[in-house]
């Protein structure tokens, strides 16, 4: 089952999350095998980022490899994610 997944604001940058992206991209863990859409919003300050998955397996599988790039772009993440399932996901 699809999954909604909303960060909690952690008043990263979008210097921070270029940074990780970049990190991501470079070692070809992106874009990440089930993630169905990804969109980073905000403002330059404090970006925020919501995402919607094909299961929660494969996002707690990417969040393995995300983690290390957050820490290393000094990326706070202040809480956990929450997570919702999808009532409907459809693609136009």
């Amino acid at each position: 089952m699809s999954i909604v997944v909303r960060f909690p604001s952690s008043n990263a940058t979008k210097q921070q999350y270029d940074t990780v992206h970049d990190a991501l991209e470079a070692a070809g863990d992106w874009p990440a095998e089930g993630c169905l859409l990804h969109v980073c919003f905000g403002d330059e300050k404090d970006v925020r980022v919501s995402e919607i998955w094909e299961s929660r397996e494969q996002f707690e599988r990417f969040g393995q490899k995300l983690r290390p790039h957050l820490e290393a772009a000094g990326w706070n993440v202040s809480a956990e994610p929450e997570v919702f399932e999808a009532l409907s996901v459809e693609k136009f």
